[in-house]
Protein backbone atom coordinates (compact mmCIF):
# COMPACT_ATOMS: atom_id res chain seq x y z
CA UNK A 1 0.00 0.00 0.00
CA UNK A 2 1.28 3.66 -0.61
CA UNK A 3 2.02 6.35 1.92
CA UNK A 4 -0.70 8.36 0.54
CA UNK A 5 -3.37 5.42 0.55
CA UNK A 6 -2.58 4.71 3.95
CA UNK A 7 -2.72 7.78 5.37
CA UNK A 8 -6.22 8.12 3.73
CA UNK A 9 -7.07 4.92 5.22
CA UNK A 10 -5.77 6.53 8.54
CA UNK A 11 -7.47 9.95 8.33
CA UNK A 12 -10.74 7.86 7.90
CA UNK A 13 -10.53 5.42 10.87
CA UNK A 14 -9.32 7.97 12.85
CA UNK A 15 -12.47 10.38 12.30
CA UNK A 16 -15.04 6.62 12.87
CA UNK A 17 -12.59 6.31 16.20
CA UNK A 18 -13.50 10.01 17.36
CA UNK A 19 -17.57 9.16 16.61
CA UNK A 20 -16.40 6.50 19.05
CA UNK A 21 -15.40 8.62 21.52
CA UNK A 22 -19.09 10.11 21.94
CA UNK A 23 -20.63 6.67 22.05
CA UNK A 24 -18.37 6.12 24.83
CA UNK A 25 -16.02 3.26 23.73
CA UNK A 26 -12.29 3.78 23.23
CA UNK A 27 -11.79 5.82 20.43
CA UNK A 28 -8.31 7.44 21.61
CA UNK A 29 -6.84 3.80 22.12
CA UNK A 30 -8.56 3.30 18.25
CA UNK A 31 -6.43 5.86 17.06
CA UNK A 32 -3.43 4.32 18.84
CA UNK A 33 -4.31 0.93 17.31
CA UNK A 34 -4.53 2.41 13.50
CA UNK A 35 -1.67 4.66 14.18
CA UNK A 36 0.44 1.49 15.15
CA UNK A 37 -0.81 -0.47 12.02
CA UNK A 38 0.04 2.97 9.72
CA UNK A 39 3.51 2.12 11.03
CA UNK A 40 3.96 -1.37 9.95
CA UNK A 41 2.12 -1.23 6.82
CA UNK A 42 4.24 1.52 5.06
CA UNK A 43 7.76 0.65 6.75
CA UNK A 44 10.09 3.31 7.12
CA UNK A 45 9.41 6.31 5.58
CA UNK A 46 11.63 9.32 5.16
CA UNK A 47 9.16 11.65 6.77
CA UNK A 48 5.34 11.57 8.60
CA UNK A 49 4.42 10.15 11.90
CA UNK A 50 7.28 7.61 13.27
CA UNK A 51 7.13 5.45 16.83
CA UNK A 52 7.32 8.48 18.82
CA UNK A 53 4.28 9.88 17.47
CA UNK A 54 3.14 6.39 18.28
CA UNK A 55 4.16 7.25 21.91
CA UNK A 56 3.17 10.81 22.23
CA UNK A 57 -0.29 9.52 21.23
CA UNK A 58 -0.72 6.63 23.64
CA UNK A 59 0.17 9.00 26.46
CA UNK A 60 -2.19 11.05 25.60
CA UNK A 61 -4.71 8.43 25.34
CA UNK A 62 -3.62 7.09 28.81
CA UNK A 63 -4.00 10.42 29.94
CA UNK A 64 -7.54 10.42 28.66
CA UNK A 65 -8.29 7.61 30.23
CA UNK A 66 -7.23 8.36 34.13
CA UNK A 67 -9.03 12.00 33.78
CA UNK A 68 -12.18 10.22 32.46
CA UNK A 69 -12.22 7.49 34.97
CA UNK A 70 -10.79 9.34 37.83
CA UNK A 71 -13.15 13.06 37.24
CA UNK A 72 -16.74 11.50 38.57
CA UNK A 73 -14.93 10.08 41.35
CA UNK A 74 -12.79 12.57 42.02
CA UNK A 75 -15.50 15.20 42.28
CA UNK A 76 -17.54 13.15 44.30
CA UNK A 77 -14.74 12.47 46.74
CA UNK A 78 -14.85 16.29 47.43
CA UNK A 79 -18.25 16.59 47.89
CA UNK A 80 -18.06 13.88 50.61
CA UNK A 81 -18.55 10.79 48.70
CA UNK A 82 -18.05 7.40 50.77
CA UNK A 83 -15.86 5.05 48.45
CA UNK A 84 -19.28 3.19 48.16
CA UNK A 85 -20.97 5.62 46.48
CA UNK A 86 -17.66 6.45 44.16
CA UNK A 87 -17.67 2.44 42.97
CA UNK A 88 -21.56 2.86 42.24
CA UNK A 89 -20.87 5.71 40.60
CA UNK A 90 -18.71 4.46 38.03
CA UNK A 91 -20.68 0.77 37.74
CA UNK A 92 -24.05 2.47 36.84
CA UNK A 93 -22.28 5.16 34.44
CA UNK A 94 -20.76 2.47 32.43
CA UNK A 95 -24.13 0.60 32.70
CA UNK A 96 -26.77 3.10 31.79
CA UNK A 97 -23.91 4.73 29.36
CA UNK A 98 -24.16 1.14 27.24
CA UNK A 99 -28.53 1.12 28.03
CA UNK A 100 -28.18 4.78 26.73
CA UNK A 101 -27.12 4.11 23.35
CA UNK A 102 -30.12 2.12 22.79
CA UNK A 103 -32.25 4.03 24.29
CA UNK A 104 -33.32 6.70 21.75
CA UNK A 105 -33.96 5.37 18.51
CA UNK A 106 -32.77 7.85 16.77
CA UNK A 107 -29.75 6.65 14.68
CA UNK A 108 -26.40 8.16 15.20
CA UNK A 109 -27.96 11.33 17.24
CA UNK A 110 -29.95 9.29 19.46
CA UNK A 111 -27.16 7.26 20.41
CA UNK A 112 -24.27 9.80 21.31
CA UNK A 113 -27.18 11.73 23.00
CA UNK A 114 -28.24 7.99 24.80
CA UNK A 115 -25.00 7.08 26.14
CA UNK A 116 -23.82 10.57 27.46
CA UNK A 117 -27.57 10.71 29.06
CA UNK A 118 -27.32 7.26 30.61
CA UNK A 119 -23.65 7.93 31.41
CA UNK A 120 -24.53 10.99 33.39
CA UNK A 121 -27.73 9.75 34.73
CA UNK A 122 -25.63 6.77 36.15
CA UNK A 123 -23.14 8.60 38.20
CA UNK A 124 -25.79 10.34 39.54
CA UNK A 125 -28.10 7.20 40.59
CA UNK A 126 -24.91 5.55 41.83
CA UNK A 127 -24.12 8.19 44.27
CA UNK A 128 -26.93 9.08 44.90
CA UNK A 129 -27.70 5.49 46.16
CA UNK A 130 -23.87 4.77 47.51
CA UNK A 131 -25.65 7.22 49.97
CA UNK A 132 -28.92 6.47 51.01
CA UNK A 133 -26.76 2.70 51.96
CA UNK A 134 -24.42 4.78 54.05
CA UNK A 135 -27.24 6.68 55.63
CA UNK A 136 -26.63 10.26 54.62
CA UNK A 137 -29.85 12.37 54.12
CA UNK A 138 -31.04 13.26 50.86
CA UNK A 139 -29.81 16.41 50.61
CA UNK A 140 -26.28 15.25 50.80
CA UNK A 141 -27.48 12.30 48.31
CA UNK A 142 -28.64 14.67 45.97
CA UNK A 143 -25.36 17.02 46.30
CA UNK A 144 -22.54 13.86 45.91
CA UNK A 145 -24.86 12.56 43.37
CA UNK A 146 -24.83 16.16 41.20
CA UNK A 147 -21.02 16.02 42.05
CA UNK A 148 -20.49 12.29 40.44
CA UNK A 149 -22.73 13.46 37.50
CA UNK A 150 -20.66 16.68 36.75
CA UNK A 151 -17.32 14.80 37.39
CA UNK A 152 -18.57 12.55 34.85
CA UNK A 153 -19.26 14.44 31.98
CA UNK A 154 -16.23 16.75 32.72
CA UNK A 155 -13.74 13.39 32.05
CA UNK A 156 -16.07 12.04 29.07
CA UNK A 157 -15.20 15.91 27.85
CA UNK A 158 -11.84 16.18 29.05
CA UNK A 159 -11.43 12.55 26.92
CA UNK A 160 -12.93 13.80 24.12
CA UNK A 161 -10.98 16.69 23.80
CA UNK A 162 -7.84 14.79 24.27
CA UNK A 163 -9.55 12.31 21.22
CA UNK A 164 -9.32 15.05 18.61
CA UNK A 165 -5.81 16.22 19.84
CA UNK A 166 -4.60 12.67 18.82
CA UNK A 167 -6.40 13.10 15.85
CA UNK A 168 -4.66 16.61 14.91
CA UNK A 169 -0.76 14.84 16.07
CA UNK A 170 -1.35 12.10 13.91
CA UNK A 171 -3.13 13.92 10.89
CA UNK A 172 -0.17 16.76 11.24
CA UNK A 173 2.66 14.32 11.25
CA UNK A 174 1.45 12.75 7.72
CA UNK A 175 2.85 16.16 6.53
CA UNK A 176 5.47 16.76 8.25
Amino acid sequence: MTYWAAAVVLVVVNAAAMAANLLLLPGNWMMVASLCLFLLAVGHPESGPDWSTLLVCAVLAAVGEIVELAAGSATAGRAGATRRSMLLSLIASFVLSVAGTFAIPVPVIGTVVGAVAGAAAGAYAGAWLGEAWAGRHPGQRDRIGRAAMTGRLLGMTIKIIIGAAIFVVQAVSLWL
